[in-house]
């Protein structure tokens, strides 16, 4: 060890530095700094050279004597602890942070659909709030103060009314009877399906490769697709129409009351608000003494506006949707030959959708869709 860096510690800055060491509640860095000074101590008549002492804690000798160097011309505490960096001034002082807060949570200008980071960068600039600012500067901002201007959520809220609580209210009653097979509760939906080919076609998945197709695709027009489901007995039919009129949502009536549910007295139907939901419909596509008899067999119960999340059926579409219809279907046959297999499988599982939302648990959770009342 050279001379110059001989080591001798006070007998308060040997006991600061133990307890240091012993109480473990340090950073690392420091608990390692208090060891060398403590091995690098001469006032018990030790003596340790630098690379002795980097070899018993796992460091360098050149850290060794950094930490010796620094004791010896700046006292304890410097040689235990970072010094202070100056570094750059911080780029967005508070005031400026506002007012990028205030600039990203407004509209953004006219031909663009939301702000991008680049696009607050320049408009701080042009606003005279800095001379010039980098993105990532930008980015930390955001971030730190949790605003993302381009992400936008979407939701669907009903106003609060009598209307819609009774229509809810009554739906969920209809929800909780016990399985009858006298009376099938049905819920009944329906959706569109554009139909897509691949003229260039595909190539399939290989090992270390994903499924790969052309991104032109050729338009063959769009299907329509009602299904019907029996939530409690895990059944669902589903039909494919070229259109969604009142005569094609007039002959799905028909046929569940007349085929599904033949043996039925009366099917107990959910349907939303759409309009060709409706009783009209059977006498817009038949006489009146086969509507009359359709109509009879069929208990209607309507989701309220702005609650298609209570029909059931919306369920068991996004099922088929995530199982069957995410990927392009070239033709009506082609969809119907997708649908029935998907259907027979589902049939075949007994899938199941068990509704456990109630009207007690509205009258907590949406309780503020509830209208005021006055006692009399």
């Amino acid at each position: 060890m050279p001379a110059h860096l001989q080591l001798s510690l006070s007998s308060q800055d040997r006991l600061e530095l133990t307890e240091l060491t012993t109480k473990g509640t340090a950073k690392v860095r420091t608990i390692t700094r208090a060891q060398i000074l403590l091995l690098a101590d001469r006032s018990h008549g030790e003596r340790r050279t630098q690379t002795a002492i980097a070899q018993t804690l796992g460091c360098s000798a050149s850290r060794v004597n950094a930490i010796m160097k620094r004791y010896l011309e700046h006292g304890l505490q410097d040689a235990l602890y970072e010094r202070p960096r100056l570094g750059t001034p911080p780029k967005i002082d508070g005031v400026t942070e506002a007012h990028l807060m205030v600039l990203a949570c407004s509209t953004p200008p006219e031909g663009r659909k939301r702000w991008t980071v680049r696009l607050l960068a320049d408009h701080m600039v042009e606003l005279g709030h800095m001379d010039y600012v980098g993105r990532m500067t930008i980015q930390r901002s955001l971030k730190q103060n949790q605003i993302k201007p381009w992400q936008v959520k979407s939701w669907c809220l009903p106003k609060p009314s009598a209307k819609f609580v009774a229509k809810m209210e009554d739906v969920l009653d209809v929800y909780a009877r016990p399985y009858d097979p006298r009376f099938p509760v049905v819920c009944l939906d329906e959706a569109s399906k554009e139909l897509r080919s691949t003229p260039r076609g595909g190539i399939p998945p290989t090992p270390g490769a994903c499924a790969r197709e052309d991104y032109e695709y050729a338009r063959n027009g769009t299907a329509n697709i009602f299904l019907a489901v029996e939530p409690l007995a895990g059944k669902r039919s589903v039909r494919v129409t070229d259109r969604r009129t009142n005569i094609d949502f007039a002959q799905e009536l028909r046929r569940l009351v007349e085929v599904e549910y033949r043996y039925a007295e009366k099917v107990v139907l959910v349907t939303d608000n759409l309009s060709i939901h409706s009783v009209n419909a059977l006498y817009e596509a038949f006489e009146p003494e086969v509507a009359r008899r359709s109509a009879r067999r069929i208990e209607w119960h309507y989701t309220p506006e702005h609650a298609s999340w209570l029909n059931v059926a919306e369920i068991e579409l996004s099922a088929l949707s995530t199982q069957c219809l995410g990927r392009r279907i070239e033709s009506k046959d082609a969809l119907e030959r997708q649908t029935a297999a998907w259907e027979l499988s589902r049939n075949r599982q007994k899938s199941r959708i068990i509704w456990h939302f109630r009207t007690d648990d509205a009258r907590i959770k949406l309780r503020r869709l509830y209208p005021t009342f006055q006692k009399l």
